[in-house]
């Protein structure tokens, strides 16, 4: 896993993975960091996943309380 590091320094990294005959007997995986804006320069690069946590992290929750009142 690649984690909170710049596409310049994945590639440098999955060039030396490539170089030592591993990168068919491994996943990669990026993650940290991405987002709308900068998710296509990940997605150039040669990972099996992208990983990003924007979609749970930018909204604003909902508000699915559930209220249990006594009827009798």
């Amino acid at each position: 896993m690649f984690d909170n590091m710049k596409p310049e320094e994945i590639k440098k990294a999955i060039d030396e993975i490539k170089r030592l005959g591993l990168r068919e007997k491994i996943k990669l995986e990026a993650s940290g960091g991405i987002n709308l804006e900068n998710v296509e320069r990940y997605a150039a690069l040669d990972i099996d996943v992208i990983s990003t946590s924007i979609i749970t992290l930018g909204p604003k929750p909902i508000d699915i309380t559930l209220k249990i009142v006594n009827i009798s």
